[in-house]
């Protein structure tokens, strides 16, 4: 049974992963439920208020607590498997997306093994069966660290550039340093040498 339906509205588009969204439910005593969505990016906030319109019987909400109840097991089967289908579904999108900025950096030989896990897990996570999703989730994690060493190579390699050029300006700069003896005087000396 559906209670109410409300879209939280005006969220630009972002790439996946990027919005953040606080949903709240708070139940007071009276039943009354209030619902709020605020995105963090924008502010941008809505709520809703649920009150009972014409409230369910005792025999009503035993018999959703024992429907509850009894598919409880089915309910957890079904959020792992969604958990491993949006795990999956995300190191699917961040090596592909890593791959084509980097994948010029990685030998042919692992980027040929990082597109062929994409691939598998892709087809896994079509399927219904956690366990092959989550093997192949790993597997494809495995593959994608011969793309993270590359990133930081790479990173490496611009940084060590860029440090030794800063090292030949800093050392040519530091053959016009004088060296200078001063002595302080304070305003009681000016006085008495005027």
């Amino acid at each position: 049974k559906i209670l109410v339906q409300f879209d939280l509205v005006g969220i630009p588009p972002a790439p996946r992963g990027v919005p953040q969204i606080d949903v709240t439910f708070d139940i007071d005593a009276n039943g009354i439920v209030n619902v709020s969505a605020k995105d963090k990016g924008t502010g941008k906030e809505q709520q809703i208020r649920i009150q009972a319109s014409g409230g369910l019987s005792d025999a009503d909400i035993d018999q959703m607590v024992k429907d509850a109840e009894a598919h409880a097991d089915e309910d957890k089967k079904r959020r792992a498997l969604i958990e491993a289908k949006n795990h999956g579904e995300a190191l699917v999108h961040s090596t592909e997306k890593t791959l084509a900025d980097y994948g010029d950096k990685v030998a042919e030989a692992d980027k040929s093994a990082i597109e062929a896990a994409v691939a598998e897990l892709k087809t896994a996570i079509e399927g219904e069966d956690v366990a092959d999703i989550e093997a192949k989730t790993n597997a494809l994690a495995q593959a994608s660290m011969k793309l993270g060493e590359a990133m930081y190579q790479a990173g490496q390699a611009e940084g060590d550039g860029d440090g030794e050029a800063t090292g030949a300006e800093t050392s040519g700069t530091n053959d016009d340093v004088v060296d200078a003896d001063f002595e302080e005087v304070s305003d009681d000396d000016q006085q008495k040498s005027a």
